[in-house]
């Protein structure tokens, strides 16, 4: 399937490893071209060697400033943008008795207003050129908060409700706007905890854990003209884990 994404300018945020590099080679695939971003400069130069074309910059998407000017910068190396996959690393765990108080303002820059600000930076050139796509990486804990993880649960709940408010007031102009909700995936990060997948897998229905590769496919096909009537979606990808009717 053809997925019409040939020459789009697309920037992607938290691209050196995992989702989001599984999202920069899926679009990559397509034909798109790609801007990354990491706080390492050793890591996203690796990383942008692994995909034909793709721009590397460095950029700290953990402030408003970093993730305006990450954002800025990739338009200004694509000459405009046409999708945004925003995505940041998570906070610290901890649960409501272990958390003080001061660690929530940084968790809500990195997982709720990072969003807010790359989101507000690329959307005036998507409303100019009347098409654009959006999609934001948070967690399966939007739906059913995760234990031990009060900072994440708390600010990519709001991300979902910013998303989805800006989704009904850009989709006049083609601009779609959707998250993904990944549930257990096979990142470095997972592997690079000892976890043990097999035994994970066996807890999720589909008896397998996910891929970053095919976390970017369906990225990727959310960018898609086909996926145009597709927004102000949440989707879980998690291999039937998420046990709810919504």
């Amino acid at each position: 399937m053809d997925l019409g994404l040939q020459g789009k300018r697309a920037v992607v945020a938290g691209a050196s490893a995992g989702l989001g590099l599984g999202c920069a080679r899926a679009l990559a695939s397509e034909g798109a071209r790609v801007v990354i971003g990491s706080r390492s400069d050793e890591r996203i130069s690796a990383a942008a060697a692994t995909i034909d074309g793709a721009v590397g910059l460095v950029g700290d998407v953990s402030t408003v400033e970093g993730s305006v000017d990450f954002v800025t910068r990739g338009m200004e190396a694509l000459g405009g943008i046409d999708i945004l996959i925003a995505n940041a690393g998570g906070p610290p765990p901890g649960n409501f008795a272990s958390t003080d108080l001061e660690a929530y303002e940084g968790a809500l820059h990195l997982n709720l207003l990072s969003t807010v600000a790359m989101v507000h930076t690329a959307v005036p050139a998507m409303q100019e050129q009347g098409w654009g796509r959006i999609v934001a990486i948070t967690s399966l804990s939007v739906r059913q908060p995760m234990a031990n993880l009060i900072l994440s649960n708390t600010a990519r709940a709001g991300v979902t409700g910013f998303l989805k408010t800006v989704s009904t007031e850009v989709a006049k102009h083609g601009i779609t706007v959707n998250s993904l909700q990944p549930g257990v995936h096979a990142t470095d990060r997972l592997l690079g905890m000892g976890a043990d997948v097999d035994q994970i897998a066996a807890g999720v229905p589909a008896r397998q854990v996910g891929t970053a590769d095919d976390f970017g496919q369906v990225a990727a096909f959310l960018c898609s003209d086909a996926a145009k009537f597709i927004t102000g979606a949440a989707l879980p990808l998690d291999g039937g884990a998420y046990g709810g009717l919504q």
